[in-house]
């Protein structure tokens, strides 16, 4: 402990957990300080939610102990951690949508008006509300119903929630990953806050960038075990990925570059596509290539996904594949011209949670599967899942296992394993990796690039600068629907693409 670091306020010492005779945790130690934020890292299935849900008092440890102020606490109940300054804030929000902010933040401790059991103090209720979001920064209404805000203000309203039990430790499990940019600075200004005030937090991302953003601290699990207890200014972000999945961050992106003599075959042309989104977007994929899309939130990107593939069709400009100009109004016209489209948020958009692997890998070929009377022959629906399990690597008990049980990085095989399995020429993939931890994104980075080895063209749209520029053989930057630069893999630096997403580069010539 350095002499800037106070006495913990938490300690974990040796927490073992099983479950059904699997090991999934291993003495397991953990610190909390006042005033600092513990970053708990790891890949899918290393033990970072079983190890929060103890402390959240959700499961209970095979062994090891839990101290708060250097006194030891028996954790059996949610209640009890509450009780001894414990709250979490998970991915799913637990707010009553219905009910105001006011009602939700005090729905378990309503004030009375009087000694008249069932009154409530209304008064008193947004005095209180007023004054936690006034002590947060936050610029609601106490009467603003929660259905009415945006998941960024949801969040900070159960953070609200939490402070009026008093809590001492805060858990934010995978904060971020409904938020913008921008929606993210705002949260990392409300921890800084919360740290201000001597709030112990413990914050649970898969994004390297926000580790070394906002912690002080980083706590690695690998398989269960602790690899790594460090302090943020002392680590670098090579060792932290090291740490994770053991093996290094070059490994990451395992991308082939695209050989001089790989030929300049169009396969897929773009000019002057418009729609109320976007504005005279005009470019051309070669056969093999990885062409990025890059540019700041609300710049575009996924609209020219959207205008290609047919969910938003263009106004205006004509697509060519093959050298054949096609029109694309509709998602079955560019299934039908080759074109596959991996969209941003596989959760509602690219899964049936309650269908099995095999129905969701098949969904897209559905028509190839129906017989006589439209029954759906199992068995090639069958042969087809096992196919691209085996060569996807996706970890499943099986081809009826439900695809929400899967982990997020598997979710993500099955969905890309989807548009695979209709033979495309063209594969749209937008933010392919986002909500998946490292390990799980260096296979889909391994199956882009075998891919495009292959032949496969590809359209890659990605926030995460390093994974833009790694993967891509081309990058075009966009900025209020339009394309303001392009630049070659030799060429492109991140400096260059933040430059023209902001509007400070030269636009190009149409």
């Amino acid at each position: 402990m350095t002499e800037e670091s106070p006495p913990p306020i938490l300690q974990m010492r040796g927490i073992c957990k099983s479950f059904r005779g699997v090991q999934v945790l291993y003495d397991v130690d953990l610190d909390a300080r006042p005033g600092r934020v513990t970053a708990v890292m790891g890949e899918n299935g290393a033990g970072k939610s079983t190890l929060m849900k103890i402390l959240a008092g959700v499961y209970s440890a095979d062994a090891g102990h839990i101290s708060i102020d250097g006194n030891p606490v028996l954790i059996d109940s949610p209640r009890r951690a509450q009780e001894v300054g414990i709250r979490t804030i998970y991915q799913e929000r637990n707010l009553v949508s219905s009910l105001s902010i006011a009602e939700n933040l005090f729905l378990d401790k309503l004030p009375a008006r009087g000694r008249t059991p069932g009154l409530i103090d209304w008064r008193r209720l947004r005095q209180d509300t007023e004054a936690m979001l006034a002590r947060l920064g936050m610029d609601l209404s106490p009467t603003e119903k929660v259905k009415n805000l945006s998941p960024a203000q949801q969040q900070m309203v159960e953070i609200a929630k939490a402070l009026t039990t008093n809590a001492r430790i805060l858990i934010m499990d995978e904060p971020t990953s409904a938020l913008t940019d921008r929606e993210t600075d705002k949260l990392f200004e409300l921890i800084a806050r919360l740290t201000s005030e001597r709030v112990a937090v413990i914050f649970i991302s898969h994004r390297l960038a926000e580790v070394f953003a906002i912690a002080d601290d980083v706590i690695v699990l690998r398989d269960g075990a602790c690899v790594g207890n460090l302090k943020a200014d002392e680590l670098e972000q090579q060792k932290l990925v090291d740490l994770m999945v053991g093996r290094t961050l070059s490994d990451l992106f395992p991308r082939t570059l695209r050989p001089e003599d790989a030929g300049d075959e169009v396969i897929f042309e773009v000019r002057g596509l418009s729609n109320a989104d976007v504005h005279d977007i005009s470019f051309r994929l070669r056969k093999g290539e990885i062409l990025g899309l890059g540019g700041l939130m609300g710049a575009g990107r996924t609209e020219t996904a959207r205008a290609l593939f047919g969910v938003d069709p263009a106004d205006k400009g004509q697509i060519f594949v093959n050298g054949q100009q096609v029109r694309i109004r509709k998602p079955a016209d560019a299934i039908a011209h080759g074109i596959g489209f991996v969209t941003e948020d596989r959760k509602r958009e690219g899964l049936l949670h309650v269908s099995s692997v095999a129905s969701n890998l098949t969904l897209a070929i559905l028509d190839r599967l129906v017989g006589f009377l439209d029954w759906v022959y199992r068995d090639k629906e069958e042969s087809i899942a096992r196919e691209f399990i085996t060569a996807l690597a996706i970890v499943t008990k099986d081809t009826k296992q439900k695809v929400s049980s899967l982990s997020g990085g598997n979710q993500q095989k099955v969905v890309l394993s989807r548009w695979l399995a209709t033979n495309p020429r063209i594969l749209i993939l937008d933010e392919p990796t986002k909500g998946i931890d490292v390990g799980a994104k260096a296979e889909i980075h391994r199956i882009m690039d075998e891919l495009a080895q292959r032949g496969l063209s590809i359209i890659l749209i990605s926030s995460e600068l390093p994974e833009l520029l790694a993967m891509s053989d081309r990058v075009l930057v966009l900025r209020q629907g339009r394309i303001m630069a392009e630049y070659d893999r030799s060429e492109v630096t991140q400096e260059k693409v933040l430059i023209s997403a902001m509007g400070h580069g030269e636009r190009l010539a149409s």
